[in-house]
This record gives structure tokens, C-alpha cells and sequence, in this order.
């Protein structure tokens, strides 16, 4: 009895683990260039990203210092008078894929809603992302491109550079979970 029981338990930790997808070499790049300026643009290669296949809720974190620009002085001005890094470290989306069917997916990508809340410099704000999602031999793949303004989340652009950093950023993520 005390066997059976024992695997009875160890088969439903592993089913519901095994909903649980995960990548923690996830791929976010945000721009925020003005025309005729300097490109105002960083990526992070190492954001984490949690899909449960089964009910499509979606979860990503970066931390915000893990940015990296071409420039270095961009790159020390962002964490510290824009998102203020030391105080606001990381950057999160919790969310769902609306009418995800795991089961569906194949090698093309089909077209989903991604809805929820990103939290970045202590703000959240409520998203609504359009993301592109299929199926690869390395997992499920996901790619969203949306648009939020630095505003939203209390990120002041100084006067002296309000001409060459936009306010809206647009933000590409590109995780393949397995």
C-alpha cells in the first residue's frame, strides 16, 4: 500500500511539472531611438520565461542590468538615472495566452493575444501584446513585439536629452521554452 501510494504521489508531481515549460536564455531588446540621433537600443540574452502549456498563463523576468547597450555610458545612464536598477531590479510580465491549445501548434506560427500585467521601475501596467507562437524541435517558441511609454512607469527622460530618447519603446521578446 504504502508503495502504491508513494507512486501514485511521484506520478502526479511529475504530470504537473511536466506542464510547466521554462527557458532561462530568453531574448529581450527594446529601442527607444529618435531619427537622426544616436540609437538608443539594448538587449538582454538572459531573461527567464515560464509557460504552463495547459492553461496558457505566461510569466517572464529580466533583470534590469542585465541590459546591454553599444554604448557603455548609455548603458550606466539607463540603470542609474532612468530605471534606477539598484532600486528596481528586475522587470516582470505575468500573464495569459489567450485560447493557447499546446496541442495545436505546429512548425508554422499562429497568431495569439498575450494579456497582463508588466511591472518595471515599481509601476505595473496592464498589456495587451500580439505574440507569434510554434512549435520547433528545441520547444515552444515565442515571439511578441508591443509598444509602452516610459511615462507609464514613472521613467522621467531629462530635459537635456527629451529630443533624442523617445518616450515610446518598443520591446521585442523572443523565448523558446522546453
Amino acid at each position: 500500500m504504502k508503495t502504491t501510494l508513494t507512486t501514485l504521489l511521484l506520478l502526479i508531481a511529475i504530470s504537473a511539472s511536466a506542464q510547466k515549460m521554462i527557458t532561462k536564455t530568453g531574448k529581450i531588446e527594446f529601442e527607444a531611438s529618435v531619427p537622426s540621433f544616436e540609437e538608443v537600443k539594448a538587449t538582454h540574452n538572459a531573461a527567464t520565461a515560464v509557460l504552463n502549456a495547459q492553461t496558457g498563463e505566461f510569466a517572464s523576468l529580466a533583470l534590469v542590468k542585465g541590459f546591454r547597450f553599444k554604448i557603455a555610458l548609455m548603458e550606466e545612464h539607463f540603470n542609474e538615472n532612468y530605471v534606477e536598477s539598484d532600486k528596481h531590479p528586475k522587470a516582470t510580465f505575468k500573464g495569459k495566452i489567450e485560447n493557447f491549445d499546446a496541442a495545436a501548434l505546429g512548425t508554422t506560427f499562429k497568431d495569439f493575444s498575450i494579456k497582463g500585467q508588466l511591472e518595471l521601475h515599481g509601476k505595473s501596467k496592464a498589456i495587451a501584446a500580439p505574440a507569434k507562437i510554434r512549435k520547433t524541435d528545441a520547444g515552444i517558441e515565442i515571439i511578441s513585439n508591443f509598444a509602452v511609454n516610459a511615462s507609464d512607469f514613472d521613467i522621467q527622460i531629462p530635459s537635456v536629452v527629451k529630443s533624442k530618447v523617445s518616450n515610446k519603446v518598443n520591446i521585442r521578446s523572443e523565448f523558446t521554452v522546453k
